[in-house]
């Protein structure tokens, strides 16, 4: 189901019912894991993971939760790498790359612009019996964890 994108030492698992409170708790989530990882929080990262992580289950909660009664979101870190999936299961994969003019919202397109922004990465990535999927975002920290 949801496995990051590279083997990183640091893990931590959050699953959550699809509905409002969802996004404030894994955005106080990831807060606690950084502080945990020793991600400082002048990490150039840390607040926009933050958005980025914010929307994302967002969204899983806009458009998923008739279909996906539970958001999960994975953690994962090391030295320089900071990356986060937000997986639900609902079978329909957003376009990352869609332009402004084409997308439903803004949402993702903002998430793009910082990932990218930051020189990170991101994916989608079905499930393998294409009843739901993950979007993984990697971020590079600039002072690593301890």
């Amino acid at each position: 189901m949801l496995t990051p994108p590279d083997p990183l030492p640091y893990r931590h698992v959050l699953t959550l019912p699809t509905t409002g409170q969802a996004v404030r708790v894994a955005r106080e989530t990831t807060e606690q894991v950084l502080e945990q990882w020793g991600v400082a929080a002048w990490e150039p990262c840390r607040d926009p993971a933050l958005l980025i992580l914010s929307e994302l289950v967002a969204n899983s909660v806009r458009h998923a939760a008739a279909l996906s009664p539970q958001v999960t979101v994975v953690f994962a870190g090391g030295p320089e790498t900071f990356a986060f999936g937000v997986h639900d299961r609902h079978p329909y994969r957003p376009a990352l790359f869609a332009s402004a003019g084409t997308a439903p919202g803004r949402g993702l397109a903002t998430v793009m612009e910082l990932t990218h922004g930051l020189g990170g990465s991101a994916v989608v990535r079905g499930d393998a019996d294409e009843g739901g999927k993950s979007i993984w975002v990697t971020l590079p920290l600039g002072r690593g964890l301890r």
